[in-house]
C-alpha cells in the first residue's frame, strides 16, 4: 500500500508512516497520516507524559494528584511510540516533534513559564486542582499510601508526628510526605498562578 503526496502525487511506502510520522516530499509538501489514539474511558483522568523541557511541568502536575511521567532524553520517536502504547497525552515544547508527528496525543504547549504552563493544561485539559492535591509522589509518579509515624519515625523529624496527624509514604522510593512549610508555599503558589484563593487538598494527606 503506497501513499500519495497531494500535491505532486509522488507514492510512499506506507511503513514510513507508523506511529503518526511523516516525510517532507521533494515538492515542499508534508506527507503523512493522522493517527488517532484511543484514550483511556475516564476522561476525567487524563495521564501525561512531559518531554525533557517541561520537567517542572511534570513536577506540578504530580502536585495536583495527575499521573504525569517525564520523558527524559528519549528521542522523538520513542517519545511519539511511548506516549501511543501507554496512551498518554504527550506535552512538548518542541514545534518539530509537533510537526512531523500527526499523532492526536502530540500536544504542543505554548506557555514560556511553568506557571502559564499549568495555568493552560488546567483550562485545556479540565483539571481538577483540589480533589487530587499531593496525593502522588513528587519523584516516581506513584500514587501516595497512608502510613502511620511509628512505621516511618526513622525518616522523619522528631517533631512531625507531634503536629502531623496524617502522614503518607511512596511505596516506590519510600519517602514519606506530610503537611509542613515546603507544603504551604506550594499551596500559596498554586492560588497565586491558577486563582480561586487558598488551594486546600482531600481530607487527610
Amino acid at each position: 500500500m503506497a501513499i500519495r503526496c497531494p500535491r505532486c502525487a509522488r507514492e510512499y511506502d506506507v511503513t514510513l508512516f507508523q506511529f503518526g510520522r511523516t516525510v517532507d516530499c521533494a515538492c515542499g509538501e508534508r506527507v503523512g497520516l493522522t493517527l488517532e489514539v484511543r484514550l483511556p474511558d475516564d476522561a476525567d483522568e487524563p495521564r501525561f507524559l512531559c518531554d525533557a523541557m517541561l520537567g517542572r511541568l511534570g513536577r506540578w502536575l504530580r502536585a495536583l494528584g495527575y499521573d504525569a511521567e517525564d520523558a527524559g532524553a528519549d528521542r522523538d520517536g520513542a517519545l511519539v511510540r511511548r506516549a501511543v502504547r501507554e496512551r498518554r497525552l504527550l506535552l512538548t515544547r518542541d514545534r518539530k516533534l509537533a510537526r512531523a508527528w500527526r499523532v492526536d496525543v502530540v500536544v504542543l504547549v505554548a506557555g514560556q513559564t511553568p506557571a502559564q504552563q499549568l495555568r493552560d493544561a488546567v483550562e485545556r485539559f479540565g483539571l481538577d486542582c483540589r480533589a487530587r492535591l499531593f496525593t502522588r509522589c513528587m519523584l516516581c509518579n506513584v500514587a501516595l499510601e497512608p502510613t502511620r509515624a511509628q512505621e516511618v519515625a526513622d525518616r522523619i523529624p522528631p517533631g512531625v508526628p507531634d503536629t502531623q496527624p496524617a502522614l503518607a509514604r511512596c511505596p516506590s522510593c519510600d519517602r514519606v510526605y506530610w503537611e509542613g512549610r515546603h507544603t504551604a508555599r506550594m499551596r500559596r503558589w498554586l492560588a497565586r498562578h491558577l486563582g480561586g484563593g487558598d488551594v486546600s487538598g482531600p481530607e487527610g494527606y
